[in-house]
């Protein structure tokens, strides 16, 4: 393990969020606007499902550069472009009187599934880790694997997500231009 405090941890972390915040701020919309927001959402959850399962392969005596954060810049900009495209799906069929509704159901599954998919990865890496231990596994190597096996287990949903998408979606049509009559 990489020895962090807690300090040292938190700011660790700091590139996800400020990559996140950088595409879905600067590039997500003009993607959206030139591919369609179902090719960047297909995008956005190739790279945040390949940098889980990058993620998956840390070794115990990791190295944070050369383990770590790449996979975070992936994961971030993953979601940098996933998130606005689900959003923009979300609320594109609305009308115009329930956007506000559809807009608080969008928001609550995000926050619903986050909680409890957090909630289920943890005790299954909990659950996997004490396996390990129980079997003579060192403490570090037994909590590696642990959450190697939540990483692992999360890339699975994201690209079993990428696929329903990618076979349920449909982008919606371009509308017709409006031709005006001629006086």
């Amino acid at each position: 393990m990489l020895g962090f405090d807690s300090l040292q941890t938190g700011l660790a972390f700091v590139p996800a969020p400020v990559t996140l915040g950088t595409v879905s701020l600067f590039f997500a919309a003009r993607l959206t606007d030139r591919f369609g927001a179902q090719k960047v959402l297909l995008t956005g959850l190739f790279a945040l499902g390949s940098g889980l399962a990058l993620l998956s392969r840390a070794p115990v005596d990791g190295d944070y550069f050369a383990d770590v954060l790449p996979t975070l810049f992936l994961m971030g900009a993953g979601m940098g472009l996933a998130i606005p495209a689900v959003i923009t799906m979300a609320m594109s069929g609305a009308d115009p009187r329930d956007a506000g509704l559809a807009s608080g159901l969008n928001n609550t599954a995000q926050q619903a599934g986050a909680a409890v998919g957090l909630a289920t990865l943890a005790t299954l890496a909990a659950g996997h880790t004490d396996t390990r231990l129980q079997a003579g596994a060192d403490a570090l190597s037994a909590l590696r694997d642990g959450y190697s096996m939540s990483f692992l287990l999360s890339a699975g949903f994201v690209f079993a997500g990428l696929v329903i998408a990618f076979v349920a979606l449909r982008p919606a049509p371009k509308p017709e231009p409006v031709v005006e009559a001629a006086r």
